[in-house]
């Protein structure tokens, strides 16, 4: 006799990504990194670790940086949701995303997505962070390449761009 055992199956889950809802029927097993990357398309948030050591799957959870690895996609059910994808307005990047490309805060790019996340996380918290406070901010997010002088001077430069403005817009 061989023992089956099976899950709930598939359920409906409304997400709410970058300014839309999106109903998607996943297992509830399903981490919010496995659905924003093959059910939505959204692949700018990578999976370095699968374990929330390296921050390439940050994304911002209801105000939060998480690592989407880690978060169930049934637990973000009416939470807002913010992906690297959603962060640029009419063609025109994010003040975070044009100083990471003014001050080469990337080498190979694969925590990049991950790392701009956090720092707009972390600017829309705190302005006019310090160099140790921006250190601070962006110690959850690891890279690989070394560019951290360059990762801080990018974040520095981002919020001399968003002082007196409101970060999320």
């Amino acid at each position: 006799m061989t023992l089956e055992f099976r899950g709930p199956g598939k359920v409906p889950v409304t997400l709410h990504v970058n300014g839309r809802a999106v109903e998607v029927q996943i297992e509830p097993r399903r981490t919010l990194l496995s659905v924003l990357r093959e059910e939505l398309g959204l692949t700018g948030a990578k999976e370095g670790c699968g374990e929330g050591n390296c921050g390439a799957c940050t994304v911002i959870l209801d105000g939060e940086t998480v690592y989407a690895c880690l978060k169930l996609a049934v637990e973000c059910q009416g939470c807002e949701i913010r992906t690297i994808e959603g962060l640029s307005r009419g063609g025109e990047l994010h003040p975070v995303q044009q100083a990471f490309v003014e001050k080469d805060g990337y080498q190979c790019g694969f925590c990049t997505s991950g790392q701009i996340m956090s720092a707009v996380a972390l600017l829309e918290r705190q302005p006019n962070p310090t160099e140790q406070e921006a250190r601070r901010g962006m110690a959850g997010n690891l890279c690989r390449c070394g560019a951290y002088p360059n990762i801080v001077g990018a974040v520095l430069a981002a919020s001399d761009h968003e002082e007196g403005t409101d970060a999320g817009d």
